[in-house]
This record gives C-alpha cells, structure tokens and sequence, in this order.
C-alpha cells in the first residue's frame, strides 16, 4: 500500500493550540506518523502552510437548501436527495469531513456515503426532531394546513410529532430502528418553525424522562434544539448531551451546563443566513425573518456568557438554513463574540470529535486516527477568512479537493 506524504508544512496541535514543523505520513485511510524529515512514495509539499484535522460540523440538514417554503412545497421529493448529495459533496469540498445531521437525512443518505456511492463527510443522522403539537416540529400554517416544507416523514423517516409519554417512548423506538445516531428534541420554539416561539418552553418533564431512559436503553445521546430559557434548562436538567442554538442563556443555565458537561452547538449561522436570504431573494415568511432579527444579539451575548464561563462548545453552523460549503464563517462569527481563535479550531476539531464520542478516531493528525486533514495557506492561527486559505481537503487518505498543484514529487 502506497503512503502518502504531506511534507514540510506546520501542523496544527489542536490539544496543546500550537503549530509546528512536521510532516504526516498516512497509509490508506489512516494516519501511520508524524514527524521531521519523514518519507513516503508519494508527496504533497506544504511548505508556508498550516496543517489542520479536518473540520468537524456537529450541526447541518443536508436535505435543506434554504427555507424557502414556497420553493420547498412546490420541490419533488426524490429531488432532494440529489440536491443532498450536491450539500455533501461542497460540505467536504470546503474542509468539513465529519458531519452531524440534525434533521433531514435518512439512514440511506448515510450509506450512500459511507458506501462511496456519493462523495461527502462521514455522517451520523438525527432523521427527525421530536417535537410537542404546536412545537418547533410541528408545520401546521395559519391556515390550518399542515405543509410539510422541512421534514415530509417518509419510510426510513417517521414523524416526528408526540404528545405524552407513551407517545414519545415508540417515537424514540422509532428513530433508533431507522438507524438514528442521536435523538433530536425541540425543548423550546423556533425561527423558522410558522407557529413557535424560540422563548417558549416545549414538551413535559415525563415526556424528556422517557426520552432520556429510551436513549440511553438504545445507547445514543440527545441533542436539543433550546432557544429559551426555560427550555434550554428543562433538557440540561433531563440530561441532553449538547444544547443547539442556546440562543437565551442566563447565568444560571450557563451555570448548569458546566456542572453537568452539557455541550453548546451555538449556530451563529444561521440568523445571519435568515436575515440575508429574506433581503436578497424573499421566500422567507415574515414571521422567520422577524424572529431571526430578533434573537440576532441576544444570540451573540449567550454564546459570549457561555465561552466566558467554560462551557464546552463544539461547531455547528445549521448548514440548509446557512448555505452548505460556507461552513467555516461559523468559526469566523465565534471569533467575533470573543471565542479565540485557537479555541474555535478546537470547536471544530478536538471538541466536535469530543461531543460525538469521536476523540478516538478523528480531530488530530496523530497516528492511527483518521487521515481526514486539511491543508490551508499561510500558518497563522486565525478563523478570519478561513475557507479562503483551503488549498487541500484529504477525506480518509483520498485527495478529495486540491487547489495547491504542490508536489514535493509524484
């Protein structure tokens, strides 16, 4: 088997936030050594550019272009599965090799790359997002018609709407039987969601208790969708692994997330992404782009309390409501609100691996892990204008994107 080299470049130590010399030798999809003065049969010359893991997104919908829900309603449904394979397909092109699907794929989407049958990042799925009626989940209109613009249950994709505990306990059965990786709740309201609101509290305690002991049977862990308060308390309180969005944070939850390890995914995306598809193109309902204006600095401010009192967080950008392939402006807006940048590496490398139980395979360039790698211009430590300096993507030993043409030789 050939080894592949990747030589004379700084490599990025997302554990110890430095970079230094070295070369990465990987031999099929792994990572063999790293070092000085290392050989291999073939060479890809790095000299003047940083090394990085592959980047990690613990929060997109590949199955979503936009929120458009005129254009959605009036979309074939096989046609998203294509348009999916197109999402994958830039997400890993962009740098990001490992995704998390937070509602939309199906457990053929994840085979179809697992299988090399379409090109993307390694996947785990949510499928659904289990919501109460009326909830975050929940598509009826105003009109009284139940539309199914973000998430048409099909096979392999049940509904996902519960009332009550007996209901929610088949539900999650449900989930892990198409193959769920990890249980998605909506504990609050939405933005984009027609009927909710992002600061009302959603579901019961009895219906996330037997949530949390159906999961935790199945061995996967939950994440929720929590934008208020109460109901970002309400799922740190039950248990949850990780609070997307966490758009209202108080002391106090901020306070419950470190005693109790709750991860933050803070998607600062995705109100950006709201605000400018409304003002550019239109298609965005008024009561979405109102709520996203809304939540824009209250957002910035809950994310800031929560790095400031060592909260652990992870990257996540909503990629479907922000567009796929600019995933790393996430690391940008991080940066913005007071994240370091050496931190919003780790956010996307060491930490992202962390929260999907990963660390042993993915999120380091050391031996035996991963050869999943991205080479970017230039060695400074910075998020500013990341996907810019992307020159080269390796996705499990494979050169899947490279803008570079350096060979050290063939």
């Amino acid at each position: 088997m050939k080894r592949l080299l990747i030589c004379g470049g700084h490599i990025f130590d997302p554990v110890g936030g430095t970079a230094a010399s070295g070369d990465v030798v990987i031999e099929g999809d792994r990572v063999v050594d790293v070092g000085l003065n290392l050989d291999g049969d073939q060479a890809i010359d790095a000299s003047g550019r940083l090394v990085v893991p592959g980047f990690i997104d613990c929060h997109v919908h590949v199955m979503l272009d936009d929120v458009d829900t005129l254009r959605l309603i009036q979309t074939p449904f096989s046609l998203r599965f294509f348009q999916a394979a197109r999402n994958l397909e830039r997400t890993l092109r962009a740098g990001v090799t490992t995704v998390r699907d937070a509602a939309g794929a199906d457990l053929g989407v994840k085979q179809a790359v697992s299988t090399g049958l379409i090109d993307g990042p390694d996947m785990q799925i949510a499928i659904g997002m289990l919501s109460q009626t009326g909830g975050h989940g929940d598509e009826w209109m105003p009109s009284g018609e139940c539309i199914h613009g973000l998430w048409p249950p099909h096979p392999g994709h049940p509904s996902t709407v519960v009332d009550g505990a007996d209901e929610m306990r088949r539900k999650v059965r449900e989930l892990v039987r198409a193959g769920a990786d990890v249980i998605k709740v909506a504990t609050s309201g939405g933005v984009i969601s027609p009927r909710s609101d992002p600061r009302r509290a959603e579901l019961a305690e009895e219906e996330l208790a037997v949530m949390m002991a159906e999961a935790r049977a199945a061995h996967v862990h939950v994440m929720a969708h929590a934008q208020g308060t109460t109901g970002i308390k309400n799922a740190v309180r039950a248990g949850v692994r990780s609070i997307e969005h966490g758009v209202y944070l108080d002391d106090e939850a901020v306070e419950m997330m470190v005693h109790n390890g709750t991860w933050l995914v803070p998607t600062l995306s995705a109100p950006h992404a709201i605000l400018r598809q409304a003002d550019a193109a239109g298609g965005v309902l008024e009561t979405t782009r109102n709520k996203a204006a809304s939540v824009l600095e209250a957002h910035k401010a809950s994310v800031a309390l929560a790095y400031s009192a060592g909260v652990r967080i992870a990257m996540g950008t909503d990629a479907g409501i922000s567009r796929h392939g600019d995933n790393l402006l996430e690391l940008e807006l991080m940066n913005e609100v007071g994240v370091s940048p050496v931190d919003a590496l780790r956010a996307a490398s060491t930490s992202a691996a962390e929260l999907l139980d990963g660390g042993s395979d993915i999120g380091e360039l050391t031996p035996g892990k991963r050869a999943d790698l991205v080479i970017l211009d230039g060695l400074d430590l910075s998020v500013q204008e990341l996907a810019k300096r992307v020159r080269t993507v390796i996705h499990r030993g494979v050169v899947v994107q490279d803008a570079s043409g350096a060979v050290c030789r063939p």
